[in-house]
């Protein structure tokens, strides 16, 4: 049996300290890049001897990359990740996941950034348009999110914030909440779960409550007003109507499962509903300075490889650090990401794909800025993440603040940038 230490190679991209499965990772590609059949073959063989999903950090990089790189070599890809997901949803439990979900958030600032972020944002904005005398007394968001994998978690404490800050002597307002799976669906019954348990939470907050759900949307640009609920007719003055209400867009991981194609016309259509605020949060894209793959090769596999090996390597770092060594709730999430890298890698080339191309904060402050107007996020908004971030024991999360290339806030692990929240108006 071949083991780690059997791997001393000359070779410079082998820095010497036990960083195997990054050096051979980055072999593979490139010879899956060049379709160098016979290196595939030995360097696959190598990463299946040396990979383990329960091994240590080197050895559960090669498992989790090994079979999405393995699918990109034989065009086996789509097959295995709709059978993967498939399976997935089939043995899907609303309490387990919801489980996983409030463990991870327990340990990890990695998802509640976000959400943070956007809450305070369109609370603000929503009570600052409404004044003293509280003139909007509604409020409708259109949740475009990655609720497959949050379970609409982030929607609770925006119900509790609302109610607390509505003056004893003003009406709660009124919040409808329409949810859009992008590409992804949730089961029925996990559906009906996450309204019933939103609309009791509601009603113990007080705050009049409507939540509606629309499933496995395919081409986000073309969903309609009529079809999010918006009224687009004002015959009357009815206080019924949506049209006074106040429209915020929140897009929590939901715009990178929109093809790279289709983002300048969603963000189009986000803009044609006249919302008063878009709340956007993103993971980081990026790549490694110390890669072994030349940066000025222009195929989109390396490209692609290469930016999923940057991110996961800090996904997977961040996950051995945050939980115990042994944690079912880790290991959950550990096999998402190995379906997510299928999905990135083995994948990438099938317009079928739920995944797509990562996109930088400056990327997406790019696309926005041709639609929106940047709002900063106020000191108070900061103050909260900045509160947040303390309440975990580890020193390496930070807060990076807007620069002059890029709007909004960045949530860093040991200094890397990792998620990307920002605000806009039209």
């Amino acid at each position: 049996m071949m083991t780690s230490s059997s791997l001393n190679s000359d070779d410079p991209c082998f820095d010497g300290d036990g960083k195997w499965a990054t050096k051979l990772l980055r072999e593979c590609a490139r010879a899956i890049n060049d379709r160098d059949s016979s290196k595939i073959q030995h360097l696959l063989w190598m990463l299946n001897e040396l990979a383990s999903p329960y091994g240590d950090s080197q050895q559960k990089l090669a498992s989790y990359f090994l079979q999405a790189l393995f699918c990109k070599a034989t065009q086996t890809g789509q097959r295995f990740y709709m059978n993967l997901k498939s399976a997935s949803e089939k043995n899907q439990s609303f309490d387990s996941a919801r489980k996983m979900i409030l463990k991870f958030q327990e340990v990890s600032p990695w998802t509640t950034f976000g959400h943070v972020a956007s809450n305070g944002a369109i609370l603000e904005a929503f009570l600052e348009a409404g004044g003293e005398k509280n003139k909007k007394k509604k409020l409708h968001i259109i949740d475009i999110s990655n609720n497959t994998s949050t379970l609409c978690t982030q929607w609770p404490t925006f119900l509790e914030s609302l109610a607390t800050k509505s003056s004893d002597h003003v009406e709660t307002p009124q919040l409808k909440l329409t949810i859009v799976l992008v590409k992804e669906s949730l089961k029925g019954s996990v559906m009906n779960e996450i309204c019933q348990r939103m609309e009791k939470f509601a009603r113990l907050m007080r705050v009049p409550f409507e939540i509606n759900m629309i499933n496995g949307v395919e081409h986000l640009w073309k969903v309609t007003k009529e079809e999010l609920g918006i009224v687009v007719e004002e015959e009357d003055d009815d206080d019924d109507d949506d049209d006074d209400a106040f429209i915020a867009v929140n897009c929590v991981g939901g715009l990178r499962r929109v093809e790279e194609g289709e983002r300048d016309n969603v963000i189009g259509m986000l803009k044609s509903l006249s919302p008063r605020i878009v709340t956007t949060v993103e993971e980081e894209s990026g790549g490694s300075d110390d890669s072994c793959i030349t940066r000025n090769d222009d195929d989109d596999f390396v490209k692609c490889f290469e930016e999923c090996l940057w991110f996961y390597k800090i996904y997977f770092e961040m996950l051995e650090e945050s939980f115990p060594t042994i944690s079912n709730e880790k290991l959950m999430l550990e096999r998402e990401c190995s379906r997510n890298i299928l999905g990135d890698l083995g994948c990438n080339n099938d317009n079928n794909s739920d995944h797509n191309k990562r996109e930088r904060g400056v990327e997406w402050s790019m696309r926005f800025r041709e639609y929106f107007t940047p709002i900063g996020l106020n000191d108070d908004v900061v103050d909260d993440v900045r509160a947040l971030l303390k309440r975990y024991n580890r020193s390496g999360w930070s807060l990076m603040l807007p620069s002059s290339k890029v709007e909004g806030i960045y949530l860093k692990w040991r200094d890397q940038p990792v998620l990307w929240a920002s605000a806009w108006k039209p």
